[in-house]
C-alpha cells in the first residue's frame, strides 16, 4: 500500500495510545501522523453543573495522553470549540490527507461525524471510521434471518459463537520513528484548564477515582485478582467486588479487547463462573450499542412503541424524594445518595432504584434516565437507556411488564447485614439488621435505641409497595387493553 502523505487521528471516547484502531490505521498508512482532541462545545455547553466530574476525568486523561504522545515524538493538539468547525480547519492547517476516528453509535455523534466528513470532503480530505469501542458492531451479529437481535440471550449465544481470536487481538500502535508528528509551534498551545472550559474542580481525587491510561491499567490489574468471585460477589453493593472499569470503558482509557481477552481466557479454567459472568456483561454492552445503532428512536421513545405514552402521574414530589434519597426505603435511598455523592452507582442498585421510580412511584422512565445521565461518571447513552427501558419494561427484553422489584426483599437479600445502608443512610446506622430494611415496621423501642424517630430523622415510606405495585399493574394492564393487546 502506498503510504499517504499525512493523517490526523481525532481522539474522542478513546483516550489511550495503545490498542487503538484509528491510531493503528494511521500509523500503518501515513508517513506523518498528528493527533487531535476537541472539548466539543456542542457537548459541554449542554452540561448544567460546572462541577461535572466527567469533564475533570477527561481533562486529566487528555493530559496523560498528551504526555505519552510527546514522549513518543508526537503531540496531542487540544482545542475547545465546536468539533464540526475545529476538525476540518485543523485538518487543513496540518495539511493532512485523511482523518481517522473510532466509530461512535449515538445518533448525535453520527450526525456530527457526517457533518465533519462532508466538510472534509469539500477540502479533499478523507474521513475514515474504525470499529474500536465494542467487540462486535452494527450488523456483525445478526439472526439467521439477517435481522438485528432484539432479545439478549440469543444475541449473547450468537456473539459467543462468532467470537474468534482475531476479535480480541490488540491493534499494534508502535510507530516508525518520526511517524508521530509534533504539532507546528503555532498550533502547539497549552492544554486548557477547567476554568478555561467553563468548569471548576471537583472531588474526583478525594473520591480516589483513578484517571487516564495509568488509572485504567491499575483498575484492570486489581480486578484481575477478584474476577473469579465476580459471579456471586457482584450483587453485594457493600463489597468492592465489581470491576470499577465502566468509566474507563466509557472514555476509552482501557481497551475493550483487553477486558474481553481477560474474561475469555479465564473462562477456559475450571473456576470460570466469575469470568463468564463478566464476559456476559461486556456482551450486554455490545448488545445495547447495536440496539441504539439499529433503533435510534429509543433515545427519546420506548423501544416498544405501544408503551411510549403510558400515562404516568409523574408526581413532582415523588421525583424530588427519589432524586434526593428520601423515599423511606433505605436501600433505594442509599443508592441514590451514593450516586449524588460520588457519581457511582452499583449495578444492582441501578436496577432497584429504576424499578422503584417507574413501578412504585409511577414516574416515566425518561425522567430517571435523564437524571442518571446528569449524575453518572460512567454515563453511556446506549447502556443507560437500555437499562432504564429494561427496568420500565418498555425495552426489547423478553421479561414481562409485571416484573416489579420489591425494595425490601432486595434489601434483605443483597445487603443482609445493612452494611451498605449504614454507609449511606447514616441516620439509620445504629439500627440492627433486623430493623434497618424496613424501619417503619420496627418495634418503637428498637427505633428509640437506635436514636431514630420516623418523620424526624428518617421519612416513612413515600408509598406502600404492595399498593403501588397494584397501581403499576393496573396502569400497564389498562394501557395494553386500550391498545388492543
Amino acid at each position: 500500500m502506498t503510504a499517504r502523505r499525512a493523517a490526523l487521528v481525532w481522539f474522542r471516547r478513546d483516550l489511550r495510545d495503545f490498542d487503538h484502531a484509528a491510531l493503528h490505521a494511521a500509523l500503518h498508512d501515513a508517513a506523518r501522523v498528528h493527533a487531535l482532541f476537541v472539548f466539543d462545545r456542542a457537548i459541554l455547553d449542554a452540561l448544567d453543573d460546572p462541577a461535572d466530574r466527567r469533564v475533570e476525568f477527561i481533562l486529566a486523561s487528555v493530559r496523560e495522553l498528551d504526555d505519552s504522545l510527546r514522549a513518543r515524538g508526537g503531540t496531542l493538539i487540544v482545542r475547545h470549540g465546536l468539533a464540526c468547525d475545529v476538525v476540518p480547519s485543523m485538518a487543513s492547517a496540518l495539511g493532512v490527507d485523511v482523518v481517522h476516528v473510532n466509530r461512535d453509535y449515538e445518533p448525535a455523534a453520527i450526525a456530527r461525524d457526517e457533518a465533519v466528513a462532508a466538510a472534509l470532503a469539500e477540502r479533499g480530505i478523507d474521513f475514515v471510521a474504525h470499529k474500536d469501542q465494542v467487540i462486535f458492531e452494527r450488523d456483525e451479529v445478526l439472526t439467521r434471518a439477517g435481522t438485528p437481535f432484539t432479545v439478549f440471550t440469543p444475541y449473547r449465544k450468537a456473539w459467543q459463537a462468532r467470537l474468534a481470536p482475531q476479535h480480541l487481538a490488540a491493534h499494534d500502535c508502535d510507530a516508525t520513528p518520526g511517524c508521530l508528528a509534533a504539532a507546528p509551534p503555532e498550533l502547539d498551545v497549552p492544554l486548557p484548564s477547567l476554568d478555561d472550559l467553563g468548569f471548576r474542580a471537583t472531588d474526583l481525587a478525594t473520591l480516589g477515582v483513578p484517571t487516564g491510561m495509568s488509572g485504567g491499567a491499575r483498575q484492570l490489574a486489581a480486578f484481575g485478582h477478584r474476577i473469579d468471585a465476580y459471579a456471586t460477589a457482584r450483587d453485594i453493593p457493600a463489597d468492592d467486588a465489581t470491576s470499577r472499569l465502566s468509566v474507563h470503558l466509557r472514555f476509552g482509557t482501557v481497551s475493550v479487547r483487553a477486558l474481553a481477552r481477560l474474561a475469555h481466557d479465564r473462562t477456559l479454567r475450571a473456576d470460570a463462573a466469575g469470568a463468564a459472568t463478566w464476559l456476559s456483561e461486556l456482551v450486554w454492552r455490545d448488545f445495547y450499542a447495536q440496539l441504539l445503532w439499529h433503533h435510534p428512536h429509543v433515545v427519546l421513545h420506548a423501544f416498544r412503541r405501544e408503551l411510549d405514552d403510558l400515562p404516568f402521574p409523574n408526581d413532582p414530589r415523588h421525583v424530588a424524594a427519589w432524586c434526593e434519597g428520601r423515599t423511606g426505603y433505605p436501600l433505594v435511598d442509599a443508592g441514590m445518595r451514593e450516586l449524588n455523592a460520588t457519581g457511582f452507582m452499583h449495578n444492582r442498585l441501578r436496577m432497584i432504584t429504576a424499578s422503584f421510580l417507574v413501578k412504585d412511584l409511577l414516574v416515566d422512565w425518561r425522567v430517571g434516565e435523564r437524571y442518571f445521565a446528569r449524575k453518572l461518571l460512567d454515563y453511556d447513552l446506549a447502556s443507560n437507556n437500555g437499562g432504564w427501558q429494561w427496568a420500565a419494561s418498555t425495552g426489547c427484553d423478553a421479561q414481562p411488564w409485571f416484573r416489579i422489584f420489591n425494595p425490601v426483599t432486595q434489601s434483605r437479600r443483597f445487603d443482609p447485614d445493612g452494611a451498605y445502608i449504614r454507609r449511606w443512610v447514616r441516620e439509620l446506622a445504629a439500627l440492627p439488621a433486623a430493623a434497618i430494611h424496613e424501619p417503619w415496621s420496627a418495634d418503637p423501642a428498637v427505633l428509640a435505641a437506635g436514636n431514630v424517630v420516623l418523620d424526624r430523622d428518617y421519612p416513612p415510606p413515600i408509598v406502600d409497595h404492595a399498593v403501588a405495585r397494584g397501581a403499576a399493574l393496573e396502569l400497564y394492564g389498562r394501557h395494553k387493553d386500550a391498545a388492543g393487546r
